[in-house]
């Protein structure tokens, strides 16, 4: 059987959620990097549960999570510097890569996601552009409407084989990526697609917090 880890970034500030780092917001009983965490323990291929955090919140993560798969260690200045200070520690052979603000990832889509990565090495959940997309200038005016049939909105997690994800980190410590398979397509790696669910959102404003009360 393939062993899997993951890491959970958890080193942002939450600077447009407002006062409260969004992490430790309550969905009903859990806090949300609970509720995420959650979705991942069970799974007995998945064996370590990396989670580079924020200083002002190591404490009370420490607190909440005290399963034995979980690991957590110090994060960047930087999303793409928490997921290089992760994979560090990283022993599997494969890793998944997923946001701590997004409670609601379905356990089937993680499922999809395990199977998918050792054929394919590198894929990320993604869902399909339903709205019409529209580009514009920096005057406000429309300048042409996009062909939505070849977009895809971005999710979480993303999975690769360690190595390589390791190797990427290393070649592009230096950048500024938001996202890690973003650092793959800039050298040219294929990565494939894991079809999501649209309610796999991530938590940015009170709103988002609001809907994942109500489909949780």
């Amino acid at each position: 059987m393939n062993k899997f880890s993951v890491i959970i970034p958890a080193g942002g500030t939450s600077s447009r959620y407002g006062n409260k780092n969004k992490l430790l917001e309550k969905i009903k009983d859990k806090t949300v990097i609970e509720e995420t965490v959650s979705k991942f323990i069970d799974f007995e291929e998945i064996t370590e549960i990396i989670i580079p955090a924020n200083a002002s919140i190591q404490n009370e993560l420490k607190e909440l999570l005290t399963h034995s798969k979980i690991k957590i260690i110090a994060g960047g200045t930087s999303r793409q510097k928490s997921v290089y200070n992760a994979l560090q520690v990283v022993s599997n052979e494969y890793v998944l890569i997923h946001d701590g603000a997004r409670p609601l990832i379905r356990k089937d889509t993680i499922e999809y996601v395990l199977q998918a990565v050792v054929d394919k090495q590198a894929v990320s959940v993604m869902t399909k552009t339903t709205d019409t997309i529209k580009e514009v200038d920096s005057d406000g005016r429309i300048i042409r409407t996009i062909d939505r049939s070849k977009l895809y909105n971005t999710q979480t997690p993303q999975a690769f084989k360690t190595s390589i994800i390791k190797e990427v980190h290393e070649k592009l410590k230096d950048g500024n990526f938001t996202d890690d398979s973003s650092m793959l397509e800039y050298l040219n790696i294929p990565v494939y697609i894991v079809n999501g669910s649209y309610t796999n959102i991530k938590i940015t404003i009170k709103s988002d917090l609001d809907f994942a009360k109500l489909y949780i």
